[in-house]
């Protein structure tokens, strides 16, 4: 498949969310659908800039599946009209785009957004001053809903059960001497620091040892060396996915023979291109099914992105944005009358057992805002990630 280079996809997203829109007829009363219309939701997601990696295939993956959506009958009738504004992951940017979608667009909800920071600037005007949910948001951190915060739900496990499910697994596979390789800033530093506790409560016997390393590090040789001489059972990567894939074609070469666990920003196709054969047998938690999963439904998700956004591949950075806006639309479905910011929360606070057949099953309720902490393990096999039985629970944290 030809890829087109990311400044050529930005016009192409563009087009793809007016080409969803279009189908909505009359948006009626600024979205908020009292009259029948098109439902109106908006996101922010970095388009252009150092995270449009993350972010172009992500708008594609939610487009692909609300132009499928639209096309087959929408929501209860309506038509969803999703409106996306580029942030370029810019906390002011983010800020004005906010705006443009509550005060311009009137949208009753921002659905499957990207960026925490930039997320954060605009939390105070979007959630305290609009009164308007912020729902599915692409990542999240620990304090957004832990305790849990009005207006906002999320759909992804959290970076630190993340880690707590990676120490578990290499427990379990025979590990006892773990040593964390994770990127210098804090954000990093604080999900790697679940390793040790939750590796302690699989079997006390169990010993972490950590190693940080400046962000974007690219020659891991020194890394490498030092995780060489420590010799450990298993290796926990936190860092991102090119970094992940410098450590593990590093660690063939010095012929560290420690397996590698990472976290779900490393289960992906880049780890896999980059790294190549050196990928072979890295494992990795998921926060959904692989991309080949041969069910149902994850056939209509490569059937859409075949479809509809042909130029992106079918993998874990589109498949997070199409199951973010699936569990929406499943979520909009069970609302009885206008759909609205007040209606959307309340079906948030109801929802139970949320299946897509593409992520882990979502429960919500009044102190839940979080709907899963279930991840999938995956290990590299034959340059393909194939998935280690079914989705799992993060072991319970000391949040104390």
């Amino acid at each position: 498949m030809v890829r087109r280079p990311l400044r050529l996809l930005v016009p192409l997203l563009t087009v793809m969310a007016l080409a969803v829109s279009a189908c909505g007829g009359s948006t009626g009363n600024g979205g908020s659908g009292d009259d029948g219309g098109s439902i109106k939701i908006g996101a922010w997601i970095p388009l252009s800039g150092a995270q449009a990696a993350s972010g172009v295939p992500q708008a594609a993956g939610a487009n692909a599946y609300f132009a499928s959506l639209n096309e087959n009958g929408g929501i209860n009738g309506r038509q969803v009209e999703w409106i996306v504004k580029d942030n370029a992951y810019d906390p002011q940017q983010t800020v004005q785009a906010a705006r443009q979608l509550v005060g311009q667009d009137q949208v009753v909800a921002i659905v499957n957004a990207n960026g925490v920071a930039p997320s954060e600037a605009a939390f105070p005007f979007v959630l305290e001053q609009s009164q308007v949910p912020v729902v599915n948001h692409y990542g999240g951190i620990e304090p957004w809903y832990e305790p849990a915060r009005p207006l906002l739900f999320g759909t992804q496990t959290l970076y630190e059960d993340q880690a707590a499910a990676m120490a578990a697994w290499a427990v379990e596979s025979g590990a006892r001497r773990l040593l964390v390789v994770h990127d210098d800033p804090k954000a990093f530093a604080d999900v790697a620091a679940q390793i040790e506790p939750a590796a302690k409560r699989a079997d006390p016997s169990t010993s972490v040892t950590t190693l940080p390393v400046k962000l974007g590090t690219t020659d891991y040789a020194p890394v490498v060396s030092s995780v060489r001489a420590a010799a450990p059972d298993a290796v926990m990567l936190i860092v991102p996915a090119p970094e992940a894939a410098a450590y593990l074609k590093e660690a063939k070469l010095q012929g560290v023979a420690a397996p590698a666990y990472g976290y779900a920003p490393t289960a992906s196709s880049t780890t896999v291109t980059l790294a190549g054969d050196a990928a072979e047998g890295f494992r990795a938690v998921s926060l959904t099914k692989v991309p080949s999963d041969p069910s149902p439904e994850m056939q209509q998700f490569r059937d859409a992105m075949a479809k509809y956004a042909p130029d992106q591949p079918a993998d874990f950075s589109t498949l997070l944005g199409y199951a973010n806006a699936a569990v929406f639309a499943e979520i909009a479905k069970t609302i009885n009358g206008p759909i609205t910011a007040e209606s959307i929360v309340a079906a948030y606070e109801n929802a139970g057992n949320v299946s897509t057949g593409v992520a882990p099953d979502m429960s919500f309720s009044d102190t839940v805002h979080i709907g899963t902490r279930e991840v999938l393990r995956t290990v590299v096999q034959g340059g393909e990630w194939v998935a280690e039985g079914d989705f799992v629970s993060a072991p319970e944290r000391d949040r104390s």
